[in-house]
């Protein structure tokens, strides 16, 4: 095994014990929420995490552009722009936080118009609502945070922050869920409280890394630096946009088509964000990578990382798969004790394992293209997959009342944003 193959695989698995914590806490709240007696607040809280899903994830840009950004210092050994990065970040990051929590009512009010779910279903997911908003500052900064960690190549400070928060969230949610009985409310509450704590954790570690120089706002606000910052970030913003709204149809037209087929593609989803997360292991570690010999020029190694990025990516997808087919319903059971969604979630699986094995090729070429900050390739392939193949796709499959359709309009999705980044990220690699 060589140097590259040494730094690739020591990121990936610091990065999938990383990352497999966030689904797995999600897991454990539907486990929470799916053994209660009524199904509508399991419901409730899968309608409300779309809302979140915009909220939050709109601004994934925070995590994305500073990691390529970052690791492009790091190969160019600038260490004075090094810290300037983070603090423009988290400047920017603090900003959108008190513009969401200024407009938060608004936001709710058009998010819950929009979405579809019964009236016990909704009162559910506005009760997680209210209590998960206060977190937007803890969340949006920690988004910087893990970026900047992650670009200099330090996965293990990232699998502290999210082992710690993630821990915390689970006895969280045991406490307001079980123990006090707050259902919905306490779900979202135990997940606001953890970012604080995931944050507070994250600033220690950012000052035991000795980079606490000297700055200025006006080396902070730097004209120049802030607008090539903003490209980006607008470039990813609509590429994320892309990717969140067709999860969030995925699952509202779920909902269109009737509460158990919503809570049961809540689990297979729970599942491939699962599965996701671990592969993104691999592609978190590109992403460190690719920006960092991009920075140092070294196109050579840039190559042999992509294929070596693709190998491993669909190997952990394939590993997952085969898991999956060893346990057979046990993870439904796990997560809910209704049997009409245990029933529904098993016939469906195997659309999970087709959109897996597509998916994964497609978050391989994500983390290279995100570490070479190229944003409007990543924003124009996942436009184009989201509006002209998936959705044709999903209007089609609530017109004829089939989630068989609506689980082919997910495949082909991520079909065509595989196929994009590979034809037309072959100029960037040469």
């Amino acid at each position: 095994m060589d140097k590259l193959q040494r730094r690739f695989f020591r990121l990936t698995l610091l990065n999938i014990l990383s990352n497999v914590t966030v689904p797995l806490v999600g897991l454990v709240d539907t486990a929470m929420l799916g053994h209660l007696p009524q199904i509508r607040f399991l419901a409730g809280v899968a309608l409300a995490s779309v809302l979140f899903e915009y909220l939050y994830w709109s601004f994934g840009f925070l995590r994305m552009g500073t990691t390529g950004m970052t690791a492009q210092a790091v190969g160019r050994q600038d260490d004075r722009e090094l810290g300037l990065i983070l603090y423009r970040s988290l400047a920017l990051a603090l900003g959108i936080a008190a513009l969401i929590l200024l407009l938060h009512p608004l936001l709710a009010r058009a998010g819950f118009a929009v979405l579809s779910g019964s009236a016990e279903v909704e009162a559910a997911g506005r009760d997680y609502f209210s209590g998960r908003i206060w977190g937007a500052p803890a969340v949006l900064c920690n988004f910087v945070l893990l970026g900047w960690f992650l670009g200099r190549e330090e996965s293990g400070r990232v699998l502290w922050l999210n082992v710690v928060a993630n821990l915390a969230n689970v006895a969280l949610n045991y406490l307001f869920i079980i123990h006090l009985q707050m259902a919905a409310l306490g779900a979202g509450i135990a997940s606001m409280l953890s970012q604080y704590l995931m944050l507070m954790l994250g600033l220690i570690l950012f000052w035991k890394t000795g980079r606490k120089r000297r700055w200025r706002w006006k080396e902070v606000l730097e004209r120049e630096k802030l607008l090539v910052l903003l490209r980006l970030n607008s470039d990813i913003l609509f590429r994320t946009l892309g990717l969140i709204t067709t999860f969030g149809v995925f699952v509202n037209f779920s909902a269109l088509l009737g509460t158990g087929v919503l809570a049961a593609n809540a689990i297979l989803q729970r599942l491939l964000s699962l599965a996701s997360f671990a592969i993104d292991g691999a592609a978190f570690a590109s992403e460190s990578l690719s920006g960092i010999f991009l920075g140092q020029k070294d196109r050579r190694s840039l190559r042999r990382l992509v294929a070596l990025s693709l190998g491993v990516s669909l190997a952990l997808a394939i590993a997952f798969i085969l898991g999956m087919l060893l346990t057979g319903s046990l993870p439904f059971r796990l997560l809910t004790s209704h049997r009409e969604v245990i029933a529904l979630a098993s016939d469906f699986r195997l659309w999970l394992f087709v959109t897996l094995l597509f998916g994964s090729i497609a978050y391989s070429f994500d983390g290279i293209f995100l570490g070479m900050t190229a944003g409007r390739l990543l924003r124009n392939s996942m436009l184009v997959s989201a509006l002209l193949v998936f959705l044709p796709l999903a209007v089609a499959a609530v017109l004829w009342e089939s989630n068989r359709l609506l689980w082919a309009g997910l495949v082909a999705f991520m079909i065509s944003r595989g196929a994009l980044l590979g034809f037309f990220g072959r100029k960037l690699l040469r």
